[in-house]
């Protein structure tokens, strides 16, 4: 039986799933896929939301301190402004701390690039009873490395049979996977630079380098569109979330987690001790 909140008229995970032959040039980042409600509301809906998710996080890290070896790993994909950190900070942000293990994955370092590119993600794996969030993440290489040329096409095109290999390992050891490609409009993603270059305190947040990325669009959808046809597997599908409307990708990908953590059975675990008797020597101490 569901517990998903009456505004949605279908499940998220269903309807947002990438279906074989879906094209990234017919994406509506406008738009609210299976949500009736509007962003007036949104924000009790969220926070009752929120609270379900971190009751069954917490679950999960119990079950992890207990010796639980499953855990959960979000993948945040999407161009800049897409809405990765507020996820992050809106969504993940209200589990416990100590059972989230977040990542964003930058330009490699001289370290990192000396090692193969599966190195830093492999560290930066959730051990058992955590989630583990990827602020972009290991699709980086074939995205970024794609459009921009860094390595031959003989190179980076093995990747996306190695990174569903990659995704099968983490998988049949336990882990999760809930990966979600964000797509923002470029109107909205002009908007969104432009409020950080009209406030004092978004200007940390603005790099030059997005301008030269936009005008780099239609090398990404390609790229995007490689990803999303080549590495959705039933094992580790990929969700498409419309993020032009914020309120909406946060209630959209805390739904896939709430999902995915349920789909785990999760219950409490069991005293590794006589609670009677524990009860008693308290009671004399």
């Amino acid at each position: 039986m569901t517990d998903l909140p009456s505004e949605w008229t279908h499940e998220p995970r269903k309807i947002l799933q990438f279906r074989p032959g879906s094209k990234v040039g017919d994406i509506d980042p406008n738009s609210s896929p299976g949500y009736r409600g509007a962003k007036n509301g949104s924000e009790s809906v969220q926070a009752e939301r929120n609270t379900r998710f971190a009751g069954l996080q917490e679950m999960l890290y119990a079950n992890g301190k207990a010796g639980d070896k499953r855990s959960l790993l979000l993948v945040l994909q999407g161009m800049d402004t897409a809405g990765k950190g507020g996820i992050v900070k809106h969504v993940v942000g209200a589990g416990d701390p100590m059972g989230i293990r977040y990542t964003s994955f930058g330009v490699p370092t001289e370290e990192e690039r000396a090692h193969h590119y599966l190195w830093r993600v492999r560290k930066a794996l959730p051990t058992g009873g955590h989630i583990g969030v990827f602020d972009r993440s290991h699709y980086e290489d074939v995205l970024v490395v794609r459009v921009h040329d860094l390595v031959p096409r003989d190179v980076w095109e093995p990747r996306y049979d190695e990174i569903n290999a990659f995704e099968k390992e983490l998988v049949d050891s336990g882990t999760t996977i809930v990966k979600c490609a964000m797509f923002v409009s470029l109107d909205e993603q002009r908007r969104r630079l432009a409020e950080r270059l009209d406030r004092p305190d978004k200007y940390w947040k603005y790099n030059p380098g997005d301008v030269t990325e936009r005008l780099l669009w239609p090398a990404y959808q390609q790229a995007y569109q490689a990803v999303l046809d080549r590495t959705s597997t039933d094992y580790a599908p990929w969700f498409v979330i419309p993020s032009d409307k914020k309120w909406y990708s946060r209630l959209a990908i805390n739904e896939l987690l709430i999902e995915a953590l349920k789909s785990m059975g999760l219950s409490w675990p069991p005293a590794g001790f006589d609670v009677e008797a524990e009860k008693k020597r308290l009671a004399q101490a």
